[in-house]
């Protein structure tokens, strides 16, 4: 499966109700691995408020949990991954207005409404993380694979196509992604001066223009 054919739509096609997790589950841990995995989050949550999500390191969280930096690694595979997994339930609560909760961004209204609703809906949910959303930005070979990225795109596809939007359906649900990337929108605000409102006009507009309406 390549990048331009997004997979299966989890909430549209299947009726799935439950959102979608950023990371793979992967295999049903033990207790005892649940119960470890929960307290190395909780210190990194802790240390990531004391000082900052761009200053979590490995390290620091090992010893704040009072383990090696190896029980670290194996549990989250590196920084990005534990930064990742921070940011889990942060993307469940948005993953779950737009899969199943109320219109006009959950189902309920046309597909263009809900296009219209997503991209103000993501920018102020990252406005509100953002420290975690930038430190948690991955390298360009990983960005456009991680799970919650490949659900945004896969919703964005799904309601461009149950608009009959007249375009490219593939490349446009990337393209309208691009201009919800977290560093850009941080970047024009607080470097360029461009209002959050401003922002979410050009989303409308873009939004009008790909699916003609």
């Amino acid at each position: 499966m390549t990048d331009a054919t997004p997979p299966p739509a989890a909430g549209e096609r299947f009726g799935i109700r439950d959102p979608l997790p950023l990371l793979h589950p992967g295999p049903r841990l033990r207790a005892d691995a649940v119960r470890n995995r929960a307290r190395l989050l909780e210190a990194a949550a802790r240390l990531a408020a004391e000082h900052g999500a761009a200053n979590l390191t490995m390290e620091a969280v090992a010893v704040a949990a009072s383990v090696g930096k190896g029980t670290v690694s194996r549990r989250f595979g590196d920084r990005t991954g534990l930064l990742l997994a921070l940011l889990d339930h942060h993307e469940q609560r948005l993953q779950e207005s737009f899969l199943t909760g109320p219109p006009p961004l959950g189902p309920g209204a046309d597909p263009v409404a809900r296009l219209l609703a997503f991209g103000p809906a993501a920018m102020r949910h990252e406005r509100a993380h953002l420290d975690m959303y930038l430190a948690a930005d991955p390298a360009p070979a990983r960005r456009f694979t991680v799970p919650a990225y490949r659900v945004r795109l896969t919703h964005v596809t799904v309601l461009l196509r149950q608009a009959g939007a007249p375009v490219d359906v593939d490349l446009t649900a990337y393209a309208l992604l691009a201009s919800l990337d977290t560093a850009l929108v941080d970047h024009l605000i607080t470097r360029r001066g461009f209002s959050l409102e401003r922002l979410e006009a050009g989303w409308c507009d873009q939004v009008g223009r790909a699916t003609a309406t």
